[in-house]
């Protein structure tokens, strides 16, 4: 098949949805000699920031000499960007060529009366083929959904387990308490790996704690490490980081939000624990590493006159910590805000918390069947600004919005991954 082939068939899938269970994956990758197995392996799962703390990992490793490869999902603008080796996305002939390979073990499995695996099953059976076939030294892997019953957790022997910020999101499969969800991400803990765990809610640290307990995997976290932030602008954060492992001063952290202060000193574990796990990163590695990486669609600055950003923020902890970081960063400016989101999240507590914030809102609809109606998100919105707007075309939204944007203000727009992602093709497109 042919590029165009390929997308066409992952739509063909989408009918499939979501289907939680590691056996159809573990038969499709066992017919392919269980690639997964031919590589060193990072698997990092959370509710927020585990694609920051993923490219900073990849970006250090790269840095250091090791061909690294890096699986994201979901994606922004197109599948590419889940298949990175070395900073570098897959060819689309390479993509065709290895969908058409995942689709013939998926058509016999559905013969064999296994039946069919969904897309991401597929999309991650052949990130672990693709790699396995340009011979990585190290994958850094994200976890989709959640982690017990994720496709990506057929890792058997991770160098590494990387946890997260954890707060609750996809309620409806993972439990509605933080415990609960904290139990599912614990899932990727595996018996005498190593686990490190993002610096966070009592709750969530005992539950990890017992899950290490159990297999017996050493756990890296200290409730008291100290932070101290010496620098933070648009433009990037200068912060030393101190705990009982070790000491670093004067990090540059590329990635601006004020919550990738806390990613990195959990990057900063991990590259510790990866250290001692043998794989050697000395200071100036990780430093350079941690200052040259990049993530699109999270707190991304996309234009500066006037200033516009995009962030994925979905769920309330993220637009929590998006308001923070605004708060902080556009301090005194007038903020247009251009949002959309999807029906199955709680809308209500982000509109709560980040529409008082702006003088003026639009609203749009993510490309997706999940899209909230323009008009219901603005009902809600006008509860807490005078000024609200919907128009259901994301192009005719950002238009609209941008015009209404003066030089010195701030257009943010944040919602849902769909919706970023077409923004983002909008305005890197040029379009105005």
């Amino acid at each position: 098949m042919d590029y165009k082939e390929a997308l066409n068939y992952i739509d063909s899938l989408n009918i499939l949805g979501s289907k939680l269970g590691l056996e159809r994956v573990e038969n499709m990758l066992e017919r392919l000699g269980k690639p997964q197995n031919k590589y060193k392996i990072i698997h990092v799962a959370g509710t927020n920031g585990k694609g920051s703390v993923s490219s900073m990992l990849t970006s250090i490793l790269i840095e250091a000499g090791y061909k690294t490869a890096l699986y994201t999902s979901p994606h922004l603008e197109r599948y590419n960007e889940r298949y990175v080796i070395n900073g570098k996305e897959i060819s689309n002939e390479d993509f065709a060529r290895y969908m058409d390979i995942i689709k013939k073990y998926a058509d016999e499995m559905e013969k064999d009366g296994i039946g069919m695996p969904t897309v991401f099953e597929q999309l991650t059976a052949m990130a672990f083929l693709y790699f396995a076939d340009e011979k990585v030294d190290i994958a850094v892997i994200e976890v989709g959904l959640g982690g017990r019953f994720d496709a990506t957790n057929v890792i058997e022997e991770p160098v590494l387990s990387v946890i997260a910020s954890i707060s609750l999101d996809h309620t409806e499969f993972l439990g509605d308490t933080v415990e609960k969800i904290a139990f599912e991400k614990g899932g990727i803990i595996k018996n005498d790996c190593p686990t490190v765990l993002y610096n966070q809610d009592k709750k969530v640290y005992n539950v990890i704690k017992n899950i290490c307990d159990e297999r017996n995997s050493r756990l890296y976290y200290d409730t008291d490490e100290v932070i101290d932030v010496k620098a933070e602008t648009i433009d990037g954060t200068v912060a030393s980081y101190k705990n009982k492992y070790f000491e670093f001063d004067d990090v540059n952290i590329s990635l601006i939000g004020e919550y990738q202060i806390k990613n990195c000193a959990l990057v900063l574990m991990a590259a510790y624990a990866l250290n001692e796990s043998g794989i050697k990163l000395d200071n100036d590695t990780i430093r350079n590493g941690i200052s040259k990486a990049v993530w699109h669609g999270r707190m991304e600055i996309c234009g500066r006159e006037p200033l516009v950003v995009i962030d994925g923020a979905h769920n309330p902890d993220g637009i929590q910590m998006l308001v923070k970081s605004a708060n902080r960063y556009f301090a005194g400016k007038r903020i247009v805000l251009l949002m959309g989101v999807l029906s199955d999240k709680e809308y209500e507590k982000m509109a709560e918390e980040i529409i008082p914030l702006a003088d003026t809102v639009i609203i749009t609809e993510p490309d997706s069947s999940r899209a909230l109606a323009a008009e219901g998100l603005k009902k809600i919105a006008e509860k807490y600004c005078d000024n609200v707007f919907s128009l259901e075309n994301i192009e005719e939204a950002y238009a609209f919005a941008y015009k209404n944007t003066g030089k010195d203000d701030v257009l943010l727009c944040t919602g849902s991954l769909y919706l970023i992602g077409a923004l983002r093709t909008v305005i890197m497109g040029g379009n105005r």
